[in-house]
């Protein structure tokens, strides 16, 4: 077993998912990752689960017999942060939306592939390792992009580039949330403080990001667009 396998020892997942066949799928697969995996068919279940054991990561579906998930995301958002991938067969854009503007972190279409499964799980599972490891850095670099906190300071191949204050703080919370697909109405919301459905303004300052940070606009490297949905910021 290599080192990643053993770290995720520690690691509990949380299943909530009323199709046994399913359910079973991505217990076994998971738990030949080397995670420890929980698992409920009901909303009830998966919540009495969640305050027992106090999961890492949870896979939500949508469509739970007892109660719609994204109420059950709403409930657990009210007192906990920890990663929820949302696993559903609901595809449309406006079911993603809703999921994500709670507060899941992810959204997975049924049917999918067990590998882009464990890539998301991942992805979330690195998101904790940030957090549980934040040793208070003052820069964040990837590729050839550099931002200085202490300075406020952007640089691009080592050049400092002018961001507006909008621009900086949009920036920053991308960062923050690098991996995960933040909404239109999230970032309205955490940027300028209120709720709305307008994603003009938006759609300006990240065309505008993009061109002082992208090396190529067309394919970016960092700012990354969920269409319909909203941005994310490249995991890796």
């Amino acid at each position: 077993m290599n080192n990643n396998r053993k770290n995720r020892k520690n690691r509990t997942i949380l299943v909530i998912e009323d199709d046994k066949y399913i359910s079973h799928f991505i217990d076994i697969s998971l738990t030949k990752e080397g995670y420890h995996v929980l698992t409920a068919e009901t909303a009830a279940e998966g919540m009495f689960l969640f305050s027992s054991y106090r999961p890492d990561i949870i896979l939500l579906d949508l469509g739970l017999p007892d109660k719609d998930g994204v109420d059950l995301l709403r409930e657990l958002r009210a007192f906990s942060d920890a990663p929820v991938l949302v696993v559903s067969a609901r595809g449309q854009e406006k079911e993603k939306i809703a999921a994500l503007d709670m507060g899941a972190n992810d959204y997975i279409t049924k049917p999918f592939h067990m590998g882009e499964l464990t890539a998301r799980v991942r992805v979330a599972e690195r998101s904790l390792q940030k957090v549980e490891g934040n040793t208070g850095e003052t820069t964040f670099t990837c590729d050839w992009l550099t931002v200085d906190y202490e300075k406020r300071r952007v640089l691009v191949d080592g050049k400092e580039i002018h961001l507006t204050p909008t621009e900086y703080r949009i920036l920053l919370l991308l960062i923050a949330n690098k991996g995960k697909v933040l909404t239109h109405n999230y970032i309205i919301r955490k940027i300028w403080g209120y709720e709305g459905s307008d994603s003009k303004s938006v759609r300006v300052f990240m065309a505008s990001l993009r061109r002082k940070l992208e090396k190529d606009t067309v394919h970016p490297r960092f700012l990354l667009t969920e269409v319909g949905v909203g941005y994310r910021f490249a995991d890796e």
